[in-house]
């Protein structure tokens, strides 16, 4: 059947520029990093680009490992592009990454220029597309040269395969160092992807304040901690969870009778603003204005229309600051 998208799509999605540049991006961007592989079935996936889509969820981001296997989730976007959004390719921002193990060998993992180059050529081929949006080196490199992998993005923008640089988990000296290489080379970076939540806060110890500095956006990944930041895990670990089922992202160590206890009461906090738990989560991101948006995933359609709810209420007073944070400690 043929899609047509809702008009009534740029109605209800705020739009937050990204640092200083002219780019924009939604308050909620939808991250492919689960559910959009070979393992995954493909009519949920497409259903689900279909919805973001419908609600003003312009950026899609993707990464070159994301599957599983890896390289899946980009090729089965690709499919839902070509059949579904071939026509709105200018509407959407499609972001993608290198960094983490692609393929076998000396040049299929971290930061050379050869592997950033090759990897998004291999990228756009598998999406069918002339250029991404952005592209991110997805992990700091020890061994290869800042000064190389960051000539490898400013080559990629320049050659027309990138319209923006991104860094994603650089910690804040390492991202000062990168900043500072790509602004004298001319091609700036414009966006930050860090892990954030209320459970991981690093990124408070200077890492944004450096991007408001700067001028450059931010974009957190795993908002909800893989979970634990839902209605999942209030009374303990479900039999169905990623903590038992995979463990690969989420440990069933993780989950310690004290985090259980904070979950419960910051459950009962979400219910005095009259949110859900992981609606909260959400808003406690956004609150801050150097966030540009949060990266939310999703497994099927109505999840993902549920995070939306965050929305609604992204205020917060400073008594429900201070007792969030008394709650953390």
């Amino acid at each position: 059947m043929f899609y047509q998208p809702s008009e009534k799509r740029y109605q209800s999605m705020p739009y937050r520029r990204c640092g200083n540049s002219g780019l924009k991006l939604p308050a909620i961007s939808l991250g492919l990093w689960h559910n959009f592989g070979y393992v995954d079935q493909f009519e949920n996936s497409r259903n689900i680009i279909k919805t973001a889509f419908d609600n003003g969820i312009t950026h899609i981001d993707l990464a070159n490992n994301y599957g599983p296997p890896p390289g899946s989730a980009e090729e089965n976007f690709g499919k839902i592009l070509e059949l579904d959004l071939k026509g709105y390719r200018d509407e959407l921002v499609i972001s993608s990454k290198a960094g983490y193990t692609m393929w076998d060998g000396p040049y299929g993992d971290w930061g050379t220029k050869k592997y950033l180059v090759s990897s998004l050529d291999q990228s756009l081929k598998r999406m069918k597309l002339d250029y991404v949006d952005i592209f991110y080196h997805h992990r700091p490199d020890p061994e290869t040269p800042l000064e190389e992998t960051m000539a490898a993005l400013d080559l990629i923008v320049r050659q027309g395969k990138a319209l923006y640089a991104g860094i994603s988990n650089y910690q804040p000296k390492e991202a000062e160092q990168a900043i500072k290489i790509l602004k004298q080379m001319g091609t700036p970076v414009i966006i930050h992807q860090p892990k954030y939540s209320m459970f991981e806060r690093w990124v408070e110890d200077g890492l944004l304040d450096l991007l408001e500095k700067e001028g450059i956006g931010c974009i957190p990944f795993s908002p909800l901690a893989q979970g634990m930041l839902t209605d999942k895990y209030l009374h303990g670990i479900p039999e169905d969870s990623r903590a038992v089922k995979s463990g690969v992202s989420l440990n069933k160590s993780n989950i310690t009778p004290e985090v259980i206890e904070k979950i419960n009461k910051l459950n009962e906090m979400a219910h005095q603003r009259g949110q859900k738990l992981a609606h909260m989560a959400l808003s406690w991101i956004l609150k801050d204005n150097r966030i540009t948006s949060v990266l939310v995933g999703a497994s099927k359609p109505e999840q993902l229309t549920d995070s939306l709810n965050c929305l609604s209420n992204t205020h917060f007073t400073t008594e429900e600051l201070n007792i969030i944070d008394g709650i953390l400690k």
